[in-house]
């Protein structure tokens, strides 16, 4: 499979950090599922902060579900390109860890050995191929590593410059976390890059009162005191919406990028679960926009190959990186949309994305995106508007699903699938086949049969308002 590591799987099983249950079209809330928490021992070679105290020595502790209560963020790791022995070229290597682990097991060790050797990677994914710089513009970018158990670890990085003078090479801060909150994670990398231009002394004692925070429920806040010299104690608040389904993507940068028409036909080329392939120069506009379009598939889960940032050194994985000469038939080719964020173009496309969906809820997808977007919303004002009219469509189409689980005497649902189909209108029920064939569909549906609770939420007093039987449906 694509960019698989022994150890972290370059594969995803969710929306970008979060697994939202199957059953959340009726039960909107975030549900994270209960995690094996593993951590690294070892020690920093580098003295990189070495004016800072000594970070704590921290055991093993369980992680709780993805509610409020638990920590920020597992550790924080500073990567530098240090050069390799033999030759020129430079490799990512960490070269500080916050905090540091103590009493693993053996296998706890090796796993989490093997997942440090991959995280590099991902914070220099474009090459070896540096030279000292005098400037160099910050880049924000995030990545996904999934573990073969389906666990998730997301790194959170900014890239820069490190302080001084001179000509020098870039350093990444990377928070590697569990949880997918994009806008607070942003916020807390803007407070580490503050302190890192008056010095690395002040970053951890920072980030050891963050780990020693609360993370908060949605829509409550955290208030963390800092000390920066010069500045004196200051608070900073940090805020979850209240709406937290949406908290870890950001939709403008997709739109910024593509038209609505687009952004619809890389929609109905993932529901179809076709292969999708993003084109972009920097790395945060590459991440944020696959992040933003796998986004669109809430409620339900993209549940195979995501890698948001591909590292130069997987390529060979995707595509041969010298030159080739090769012959491919056609049907191989099939079901791929190549998209050139730079441009707001195709390079490649099957044909019939745009029929893909019924043509009325297509419309009205269409009609609802281009309607109150302006420069003054906030993010997650955005986020809410485009996101609205992908979930009713959801909705219209296949909201209905609750009322054919018929339930057996221990609880265990039997989804019935011929009396479904009968339900939904002649006009959706040839994207509706195509659809319940899909793992998105199906893995949906395995979920809402083993959930025992009603449906309840949002979204389900959408459902219901939406649906009305065959001849009301849309």
């Amino acid at each position: 499979m694509l960019g698989r590591l022994r150890g972290p799987q370059l594969v995803h099983s969710g929306l970008e950090g979060q697994k939202l249950h199957r059953a959340s079209l009726t039960s909107p809330g975030n549900n994270e599922i209960p995690m094996d928490h593993v951590l690294v021992s070892a020690s920093s070679k580098d003295n990189v902060g070495a004016a800072a105290k000594e970070p704590e020595r921290t055991p093993e502790y369980s992680q709780h579900n993805f509610a409020g209560g638990q920590h920020f963020f597992e550790y924080l790791l500073v990567v530098s390109l240090k050069k390799k022995r033999s030759g020129q070229d430079y490799e990512p290597t960490i070269t500080y860890q916050f905090p540091k682990r103590e009493n693993l097991l053996r296998g706890q060790q090796e796993e989490e050995e093997r997942l440090l050797g991959a995280i590099p990677l991902f914070c220099f994914p474009d090459g070896n191929e540096w030279v000292p710089l005098t400037e160099y513009p910050r880049e924000t970018f995030s990545f996904v590593l999934t573990n073969v158990d389906g666990s998730r670890k997301i790194g959170y990085c900014r890239r820069l410059l490190p302080a001084g003078g001179g000509p020098r090479l870039p350093m990444v801060y990377c928070i590697i976390s569990r949880l997918g909150c994009f806008g607070l994670f942003s916020k807390i990398l803007d407070e580490v890059e503050k302190r890192h231009q008056i010095s690395n002394a002040i970053i951890y004692p920072f980030m050891q009162g963050l780990r020693e925070a609360a993370f908060p429920a949605p829509g409550k806040t955290v208030t963390l005191k800092s000390f920066i010299p010069d500045s004196g104690t200051e608070f900073i608040s940090l805020t979850r919406p209240l709406d937290s389904h949406l908290e870890h993507v950001d939709f403008r940068s997709l739109w910024k990028c593509l038209h609505f028409e687009q952004i619809l036909q890389i929609f109905a080329s993932a529901v179809m679960e076709r292969r999708i392939i993003f084109l972009a120069e920097d790395l945060s506009t590459l991440s944020q926009c696959i992040h933003a379009a796998a986004a669109l598939l809430y409620p339900f889960t993209w549940a195979h190959t995501y890698i948001p940032v591909v590292p130069e050194s997987l390529l060979a994985t995707v595509c041969c990186p010298t030159p080739f000469m090769v012959g491919v038939q056609m049907r191989f080719l099939q079901e791929v949309l190549l998209v050139n964020l730079c441009e707001g173009t195709f390079l490649m496309s099957v044909g019939d994305e745009k029929d893909i969906l019924p043509p009325k809820l297509r419309d009205e997808i269409l009609n609802c995106l281009g309607q109150g977007i302006n420069g003054s919303q906030t993010s997650e004002q955005i986020n809410e508007h485009v996101s609205g009219p992908f979930v009713k469509f959801f909705v219209k189409t296949v909201g209905h699903y609750p009322f054919y689980i018929k339930r057996e005497a221990d609880g265990q649902g039997r989804f019935q699938e011929r009396s479904f189909y009968k339900a939904v209108s002649s006009k959706n029920r040839q994207f509706v086949k195509k659809f319940v064939k899909t793992q998105l569909f199906s893995l949906f549906i395995q979920e809402a049969e083993k959930s025992k609770n009603p449906p309840a939420g949002r979204v389900a007093a959408s459902v219901c308002l939406a649906w009305r039987g065959p001849s009301t449906q849309a």
